[in-house]
């Protein structure tokens, strides 16, 4: 029983280890960012004026100066002597961390050398959508702040209070931070709903930490859609494809509303025209029968999955859509249940895609490379699994479609 004891203990203490590796891993790499603006155009109270909440952005990135300049804002350094920061801490003892979920990676802010510290090469603005109350602000937010504290910096000294002061100093930098983004002309929304636990998994946050905040900043899709046509860019067309019955809705809205962010216009087919239902009950409005699209007048070929792709499968004037926009080098994307519509085509072998686990073995005898991942991309064809993956698979067809 002793030995069996302290075998136990060992392989603890070796998890342990293992685990605080796992959290502490050697950073990617360090970005170095440009000094910080210390003068602006824009007055304090023009800024307080201008904030509001912006809920959904274009899929445009923002410039690495942005985000330094909002980094600086949250957490800058403005007295180098005692260094002191743009945000009060009780006791300067400064318990948050600034966490930067862009489509390069997951970084951290580290204030002293006023640099990024890269923690991760994935994007996982996908993931952190799927944990949050606001999924459409998450998944189109060019880049996503998490503010992350911890209580134990604070307890030692301020025992009961310890929570109050880190969540007071988390409201001044998320203050802070939505007023620099006025001041870039970018919006902002604050978000305060979601699984800390799923959360902080997900940005593996070293222990003791947790996220408090996420804050969600970008471009607003209007400023982005005005400047397009200011600089006399192209305006892009996309046919979504939708059956006259059961597709999945929100496979369809979260689609549209990435192409909307992306200034990209949007019409819906279907095999009749009017509303249709959806299989959880809610409609839309097709504009144009199937048979009457025409390739060259579009960007992007989409085609909805769902229950009621089957009235596709088989549908020489679908089948036909897709055969075309390969022929035409136009982007043809499929989700769920739709990548099968691809495969009937014979547009997909020597092909990576991805589908429902339903159409595997369908795409699999078409010749397609199945990797059964969220989304995939092959030049110009993109496939989805599903539901889960709606939002990433209309990003992924926004940027296919605007050069990203």
């Amino acid at each position: 029983m002793k030995r069996l004891t302290i075998l136990g203990i060992v392989l603890v203490c070796f998890a342990a280890l293992c685990l605080g590796q796992r959290r502490t891993r050697t950073p990617q790499k360090i970005v170095r960012l440009i000094k910080p603006s210390l003068t602006g155009t824009v007055s304090f109270e023009e800024a307080l004026t201008k904030r509001r909440s912006v809920r959904l952005f274009a899929t445009k990135p923002l410039e690495s100066e942005h985000i330094g300049q909002l980094a600086w804002a949250g957490q800058g350094i403005t007295e180098p002597q005692r260094g002191l920061r743009t945000a009060p801490s009780a006791g300067e003892t400064y318990p948050i961390d600034l966490y930067f979920a862009t489509q390069e990676g997951l970084f951290v802010y580290r204030p002293a050398e006023h640099s990024m510290e890269q923690t991760s090469d994935q994007d996982i603005r996908g993931r952190l959508a799927a944990a949050a109350s606001m999924q459409e602000s998450v998944a189109t937010a060019g880049c996503n702040i998490i503010v992350a504290g911890s209580v134990r910096k604070l307890t030692s000294r301020f025992r009961t209070k310890a929570r109050t002061y880190m969540l007071l100093e988390a409201g001044h930098i998320a203050q802070n931070i939505q007023l620099q983004a006025v001041c870039l002309d970018l919006g902002s929304v604050t978000i305060g709903g979601f699984n800390t636990r799923e959360v902080g998994r997900i940005c593996r946050l070293p222990r003791g930490m947790e996220p408090i905040y996420i804050i969600c900043v970008g471009h607003p899709i209007g400023q982005a859609v005005t400047e397009a046509l200011q600089e006399g860019t192209e305006t892009k067309r996309a046919a979504l494809i939708v059956a006259s019955q059961n597709f999945r809705e929100e496979e369809l809205f979260e689609t549209k509303r990435a192409l909307d962010a992306a200034g990209v216009q949007t019409i819906i087919a279907s095999t009749r025209i009017g509303i249709l239902r959806g299989m959880l009950g809610r409609m839309t409005e097709a504009n144009i029968l199937v048979g009457q699209l025409r390739v060259e007048d579009y960007d992007a070929i989409i085609f909805i999955g769902g229950p009621g792709v089957v009235e596709y499968v088989a549908n020489p004037a679908a089948l036909n859509l897709a055969r075309e926009a390969v022929r035409q080098r136009k982007i043809l994307a499929a989700i769920d249940t739709a990548p099968a519509i691809l495969a009937n085509a014979g547009v997909l072998t020597g092909v990576r895609a991805t589908s429902f686990l339903s159409e595997r073995n369908r795409l699999i005898l078409a010749g397609a490379f199945y990797t059964g991942i969220p989304v995939e991309q092959d030049r110009l064809i993109i496939t989805s699994s599903g539901p889960a993956a709606s939002m990433q698979f209309g990003r992924a067809v926004a940027d296919a479609l605007t050069g990203r």
